[in-house]
């Protein structure tokens, strides 16, 4: 069974930290809008190391069997966004996404907590754990 919603968002999540992904946060946005159910939002240092987690992100779900629906800003690197429907990945640059700050935006947003100490990260012992 493809993953969708909340576990796609957790699997993202976890893709992201393996690239060394900072300040990464989950916001669950169902009933706040009609454009997706979650936004996994993380950084990166630097525009290579922000295509690096979106080109990981793409890679593990596909392993999964699941394609982005679009893709955008990942040749300038400063913000990417991979689009799958019920899930939007935002990879910024650290200036760039201090800049748009959406998780202000999105204020109202229930916020799924995730970290490395959570993350499976190929250690099959340790479970994502949420609020």
């Amino acid at each position: 069974m493809p993953l969708i919603g909340r576990d796609l968002a957790l699997k993202a999540a976890d893709a992201a930290l393996q690239k060394k992904a900072q300040g990464l946060v989950i916001l669950e946005l169902i009933g706040l809008t009609i454009i997706t159910d979650y936004f996994v939002i993380c950084s990166g240092e630097s525009t290579t190391q922000v295509r690096a987690i979106a080109d990981f992100i793409e890679h593990e779900l596909m392993l999964q069997g699941i394609r982005p629906i679009g893709k955008e800003g990942l040749n300038y690197g400063h913000w990417g966004l991979l689009d799958y429907g019920d899930v939007i990945i935002h990879v910024f640059e650290k200036e760039t996404r201090e800049y748009y700050s959406l998780e202000k935006l999105w204020m109202d947003a229930k916020t799924i907590e995730f970290n490395e100490d959570q993350s499976d990260m190929g250690r099959k012992d340790k479970r994502a754990v949420h609020s």
